[in-house]
């Protein structure tokens, strides 16, 4: 009989590929992780890669979002309350204009009115984690300010106009700030038209029309600010849903991860043994042919 004469070779090859498979099967069954390097499958690799990225993709939204959600919240919060001081003016000074107050009683209001100016102005700087959030892109000026130099007192606005977006993984960009310019100095300025009340009523004698027609710019100042606060609820609302979605992608993602590189324990411990069968054989099969006894019978 003819006998192969790479046959010792090819046993010890087979031997030594057994072995391999032995040692990947006891690495993935001691850490339950079916591979450890892209050789061992780079499909399933590739996958885990472009996986691991959206996970830290959605992360730093995730982070991003807790973060700016705060921001709008005090925003929100800040022209709730301007919203609230513009109404009581606006209240305060219907009453003024009604012709049946004394002199004292009319200059008490435009008292009241230079303190809801000192407090709008004052809810126009609000701050959040030290960054001016009417301000627009220059958080760290402080964006109204007043100076009685001049008479009348007149307030500046020293921020600019940048609006700034947080965009989510899937591209959708939300608005997360309205400059002051556009909330507070815009087609009526609040700051104006309050100052312009207190002067109304300064003396205790009214002019009724000069009053009534700045009640109403009062009015419409009003209704700009309740327009840009629907803006920034409007963001906290897509903020919301967005990072709602965020979550549940996270938990889809991390759950397709885990199946994608959780070894089938079952499998691999039958797959164990089996190497380790195939293992004894090819060894027996060696020493045999080191004894001579397997030559013997090849030859025979």
């Amino acid at each position: 009989m003819r006998v192969d004469p790479f046959y010792i070779t090819n046993l010890v090859s087979a031997l030594d590929q057994t072995q391999g498979t032995e040692q990947n099967l006891t690495n993935e069954l001691s850490s339950g992780i079916r591979f450890n390097s892209l050789g061992e499958d780079p499909v399933s690799a590739g996958r885990n890669v472009l996986m691991l990225n959206q996970i830290q993709q959605d992360d730093s939204f995730t982070q991003s979002s807790s973060m700016v959600t705060g921001q709008l919240q005090v925003a929100d919060s800040a022209l709730g309350s301007v919203v609230s001081q513009l109404t009581q003016a606006i209240s305060l000074a219907t009453s003024a204009n009604n012709g049946t107050m004394n002199a004292s009683d009319v200059q008490a209001i435009g008292a009241q009115i230079s303190g809801v100016l000192s407090e709008v102005e004052s809810l126009a700087n609000s701050s959040y984690q030290g960054q001016y959030i009417f301000a627009g892109g220059q958080t760290t000026t402080v964006p109204f300010a007043t100076s009685t130099a001049t008479s009348p007192a007149t307030t500046t606005y020293s921020g600019d106009s940048d609006v700034n977006y947080l965009e989510t993984p899937n591209g959708q960009k939300i608005q997360l700030n309205v400059p002051g310019n556009q909330i507070f100095l815009g087609t009526t300025s609040v700051f104006g038209v309050l100052k312009s009340l207190v002067a109304d009523y300064a003396s205790g004698v009214v002019n009724t029309t000069q009053a009534t027609q700045d009640t109403q710019a009062l009015t419409a100042a009003l209704n700009t600010v309740s327009q840009q606060r629907v803006t920034i609820d409007n963001s906290m609302t897509q903020l919301t849903a967005a990072s709602g979605a965020i979550t549940t992608e996270q938990t889809q993602l991390s759950a397709a991860q885990t199946n994608l590189m959780q070894a089938d324990l079952a499998t691999v411990a039958t797959q164990l043994s089996l190497s380790k069968t195939q293992e004894t054989a090819l060894e027996s099969v060696i020493s045999q042919l080191g004894s001579g006894s397997l030559f013997d019978k090849l030859q025979g």
